[in-house]
């Protein structure tokens, strides 16, 4: 494996953890207090794009971890990690920060 495409891949994983990382916040801190306590989302349409985009990213961002986990033949508990990631407030941006130190 050269170490541009490398570069490419690790790049890639950092763009899309930290993508899926602030859509995760908007949704949890913006979105869902908008919906369940403040009920504005049903005023405001536009604020559907926020689900829909970190569905969309968060699909994007498994199959990137899933990239870099296999080009760094990470363990597969590391992979699955880096996975559950997106999922947590700020994980993403930890995890990032570990896989960038670790393997740049």
């Amino acid at each position: 494996m050269t170490e541009q495409q490398t570069f490419g891949a690790l790049a890639r994983f950092r763009l899309m953890a930290i993508l899926c990382g602030v859509n995760l916040l908007l949704l949890i801190f913006g979105y869902m207090p908008a919906k369940h306590i403040f009920d504005l989302v049903s005023t405001h349409e536009w604020m559907l794009f926020i689900p829909v985009a970190h569905g969309y990213l968060y699909i994007v961002y498994i199959l990137t971890a899933l990239q870099i986990g296999v080009q760094k033949k990470m363990p597969i508990l590391t992979i699955l990690a880096l996975i559950a990631a997106g999922t947590i407030p700020f994980a993403s941006f930890i995890a990032e920060r570990r896989v960038v130190k670790r393997y740049s």
